[in-house]
């Protein structure tokens, strides 16, 4: 685990009640007001999901909600943002998901 757990300004973490979630099936913890980003990035998880086109790995990128590259689908809604999302108990986040690019297979075919 790489999370800062005594930190001058924020305080320690202890004090905070530990959540367990699940991501991409594998269950990790969370600390209380933490968000998906946070607790996915201090479990050790870099790859939230892959480029609609390429299929490249996309990860977290400005973590404060504008460039929307850490999309994960959570209770089965998707394009949520993990930066954005605090952590529920039981949380059921997965992966973004490649999905076809219709527009481009019509463009194809014609």
């Amino acid at each position: 685990m790489t999370r800062i757990i005594d930190h001058p300004v924020l305080g320690k973490l202890d004090d905070r009640k530990k959540i367990p979630f699940t991501f991409d099936g594998k269950v990790y913890e969370a600390f209380e007001t933490e968000t998906i980003a946070a607790a996915l990035l201090a479990n050790g998880v870099r790859k939230l999901r892959v480029h609609e086109e390429s299929g490249t790995p996309r990860g977290f990128y400005c973590n404060i909600g504008h460039c929307m590259e850490c999309r994960v689908n959570v209770n089965g809604q998707a394009n949520i943002r993990a930066c954005l999302t605090v952590v529920k108990e039981n949380m059921v986040v997965e992966r973004g998901k490649q999905h076809p690019n219709i527009v481009k297979r019509m463009v194809e075919n014609l």
